[in-house]
C-alpha cells in the first residue's frame, strides 16, 4: 500500500480509507452468492446478491489541506481489489473527504465505485471514526446494477483479516 502524508495523521487517516475501501471493494464480488428474496415493507420480490470478500487495498494518498492536521478539505483517495477464496473478482476506489471536525471526532464523506463483470456499483456514507461495523448505501450502478440499492458492511478494519458483507438488492 502506497501511504504519503503527515506521518503524524497517518494512523487515523489510514483506518478511515481502509475502512472505506474495505466497503467499496466488497461490493465487487457481487453475483459470487445469490439468492432471491422479499424486499422489505413491499409486497414485491426483488433479486438480493449476497458478498462476501477479503479485501486489499493497493493505492492509498492522503491529501492534507491547510492547516496541517485534521481540517475541512482533507481526502483520502484509494484503490484496491476484492478477494475470494484467494481470486481477485473486482477492483475499485474512490475519496473520502473531511467534511466536519470537532475535537478527536473527524466525519467524511466517501463516494466509491467498483468495476464488475457486469457493469459497476456505487457506494456513499458519512463516517466518523468508531466502533465497528460500518454500513455503506449502495446507491446504484451501470449494466446489471444500474438499480441497485442495499447496504454494504465490514469488519476487521485495517487487518490480515478484513472482511465484508454487503447484500445487494436489484
Amino acid at each position: 500500500m502506497v501511504t504519503e502524508g503527515n506521518p503524524r495523521h497517518t494512523a487515523h487517516r489510514r483506518t478511515a480509507v481502509t475502512r472505506v475501501a474495505a466497503v467499496s471493494l466488497a461490493a465487487a464480488a457481487v453475483g459470487v452468492f445469490a439468492a432471491t428474496g422479499a424486499e422489505a415493507g413491499t409486497a414485491s420480490r426483488a433479486k438480493v446478491e449476497i458478498v462476501e470478500a477479503q479485501l486489499r487495498t493497493d493505492q492509498w494518498h492522503v491529501i492534507d489541506a491547510a492547516p496541517e492536521g485534521p481540517s475541512l478539505g482533507d481526502q483520502d483517495v484509494y484503490s484496491g481489489t476484492a478477494l475470494k477464496d484467494g481470486r481477485k473478482i473486482g477492483s475499485g476506489g474512490g475519496s473520502c473527504q473531511v467534511i466536519h471536525v470537532e475535537g478527536t471526532d473527524v466525519t467524511t464523506q466517501c463516494v466509491l465505485t467498483i468495476e464488475l463483470e457486469r457493469g459497476s456499483v456505487t457506494l456513499q456514507a458519512l463516517w466518523t471514526k468508531g466502533p465497528e461495523p460500518l454500513d455503506m448505501a449502495v446507491t446504484g450502478g451501470t449494466g446489471a446494477y444500474r438499480n441497485a440499492r442495499g447496504t454494504a458492511r465490514f469488519w476487521d478494519i485495517n487487518t490480515a483479516t478484513e472482511r465484508v458483507r454487503a447484500e445487494i438488492l436489484l
